[in-house]
């Protein structure tokens, strides 16, 4: 279980594909002008990715190696056809803003990359995961650069719906946003506060890391000192023992030496008695 949720989540932060891998920018840039039509290119980009990850992890083992990337193509471009052309008939304003973004959903690195670094090498239920989890994270950050650069740069939300809202007056609005450099400044402050986060986390685990080697290396260090005052309370007691043991035998030679000496005196005496 926690393998699949690991699966699942990896697209949203830790491996996301435009924050964190940096691919598939052209297009994501280029329709990020407005919520809807970010949400759209999120939607269509997430049920490609889906559709190819299933076929191919189903077929992964019957396509040919030497030929793996054209029939990967190949089936992308049939799901892509599948939405370019839903989109056309029932969503034509959004059909209209993606324009050749649309299409160029075939070759972009996102798809190709899932399809050739996961789903041709896993079973379908784990293509799956990945194929919705990837698709969440990419279509989270395209909604996100898209409510910035509205926001700033056409002072509206929801354009091109009826759900239509002005927030800023023309005035105040900052229409950098609604051009290349616009996406390029909102992206690289977004991919920032990522890696700034991704930093301080890994700062924080190497922190911890660190003070449980100190730790462990205090404890060790406390644990030998230990070990040598032991051993030399041990060498001083076996010592003062032995030299208790030396006196002890010094004290009583020295008594029996006495003890044969007092006979003698006393014969010595008894004899000058006499």
């Amino acid at each position: 279980m926690n393998r699949r949720l690991q699966i699942f989540t990896n697209g949203f932060i830790k491996e996301n594909p435009l924050l964190v891998l940096n691919i598939g920018l052209c297009s994501s840039l280029g329709v990020t002008t407005s919520i809807f039509n970010g949400l759209g290119m999120g939607i269509g980009m997430t049920f490609v990715l889906l559709m190819s990850e299933i076929v191919i992890s189903i077929f992964r083992k019957l396509i040919p190696g030497a030929i793996r990337l054209p029939v990967f193509i190949i089936i992308i471009a049939a799901f892509t056809t599948i939405v370019q052309l839903v989109l056309q008939a029932y969503v034509t304003a959004l059909y209209d803003a993606l324009g050749v973004f649309l299409p160029l959903i075939v070759v972009n690195c996102i798809i190709m990359g899932r399809v050739e670094a996961f789903a041709s090498k896993n079973k379908i239920s784990d293509a799956i995961l990945d194929a919705i989890g990837m698709g969440i994270g990419y279509t989270i950050v395209l909604v996100l650069i898209s409510f910035i650069r509205e926001l700033l740069g056409g002072g509206t939300l929801m354009a091109g719906t009826a759900l239509k809202i002005d927030v800023i007056p023309e005035a105040y609005r900052i229409g950098m946003f609604n051009s290349a450099p616009g996406g390029f400044l909102v992206f690289g402050a977004l991919a920032a506060m990522v890696q700034g986060a991704k930093q301080a986390k890994q700062a924080k685990i190497d922190a911890a890391d660190k003070a449980n080697r100190d730790a462990i290396k205090a404890q060790k260090k406390a644990e030998a000192q230990a070990a040598e005052a032991k051993a030399k309370a041990e060498a001083e007691a076996k010592k003062k023992a032995l030299l208790e043991a030396a006196l002890a035998k010094k004290a009583m030679a020295d008594a029996q030496k006495v003890n044969e000496e007092k006979p003698a005196e006393t014969s010595a005496v008894e004899k000058k008695e006499e």
